[in-house]
């Protein structure tokens, strides 16, 4: 089984990430395999994997924020839209540099 570590990964390869990959960090942060559980974090992460299409995340998002207060929910999708944010360049494409034809 494949694990996952995140941990000196950059930015620019999460922005491409696909679902699967944001729903483990979910999993990951929701379980508390590597450190304690932070159900804030899962839930950002989870956010983000539904946002690609993933449905496990989806539910699985619905599952924890039942255990979250409303204040910590709005932290959660607090930290989804910064990420993405900051994360946006670097997922951007670069643009073709653009060439005039010579008269």
């Amino acid at each position: 089984m494949a694990g996952y570590e995140f941990a000196e990964t950059s930015g620019a390869v999460l922005a491409d990430a696909n679902g699967e990959t944001l729903y483990q960090l979910g999993i990951m942060h929701a379980s508390g395999r590597s450190a304690a559980a932070d159900l804030v974090s899962a839930h950002k992460w989870f956010n983000l994997a539904a946002m690609k299409g993933h449905a496990e995340a989806a539910r699985m998002r619905r599952e924890i924020a039942a255990e979250m207060t409303d204040a910590e929910i709005g932290q959660a999708q607090r930290a989804a839209r910064d990420w993405l944010k900051s994360h946006a360049e670097e997922a951007a494409p670069v643009a073709a540099p653009q060439f005039r034809a010579a008269a």
